[in-house]
């Protein structure tokens, strides 16, 4: 009897260690295919994150075109305006100048039914007529500066105007 014990006992202990061996075969056998389906999704979540960044890449790198081309535009319409701006100056200095030094002399379109006066000066007739134009009457060189100066500011205005339009239809996106 102590034979069939120790017998059954080998037997015991080598079908214990088949079933531990082939525990553990298993075991090892799902940690590899889950490590692999772990190694898969990981794969493809890396890949889905770098499409995302190459595609977010791109629309920054869009809006940075964007950007600069309306920097560069901003550039340029501010020069334009600029210059604009300094041309009308000089254009209102000049004729300032000529008021001043009595170069040129301003003067207003009278009604015809109303001159009476001596004081009316009158134009020039057309070469082929010999009735005078309607009379005109010369202003102060005060008043005149005066109105130059309004003017002038006034076409200072309207060229800024014309500036924030063009801007405002830029940035808006609107031609």
């Amino acid at each position: 009897m102590k034979i069939d014990a120790v017998k059954w006992g080998g037997v015991l202990l080598v079908s214990l260690a088949l079933m531990v061996g082939s525990a553990w075969a298993a075991w090892a056998w799902q940690a590899s295919a889950y490590g692999q389906q772990l190694a898969a999704k990981e794969a493809a979540y890396q890949t889905e994150r770098t499409v995302l960044a190459n595609a977010n890449t791109a629309l920054v790198l869009a809006e940075q075109g964007k950007r600069l081309a309306l920097e560069q535009w901003l550039a340029a319409s501010d020069q334009s305006h600029y210059r604009a701006l300094s041309d009308e100056k000089t254009k209102q200095a000049r004729l300032l100048d000529r008021l001043a030094i009595a170069d040129l002399r301003l003067s207003v379109q009278l009604d015809a039914t109303v001159a009476t006066g001596c004081d009316v000066v009158h134009t020039t007739t057309s070469p082929g007529g010999v009735v005078h134009a309607a009379g005109r009457a010369q202003l102060d060189r005060a008043h005149a500066q005066r109105i130059i100066g309004i003017t002038g500011d006034g076409d200072q205005g309207l060229i800024a105007l014309q500036a924030c339009q063009a801007y405002a239809k830029e940035v808006s996106g609107t031609q």
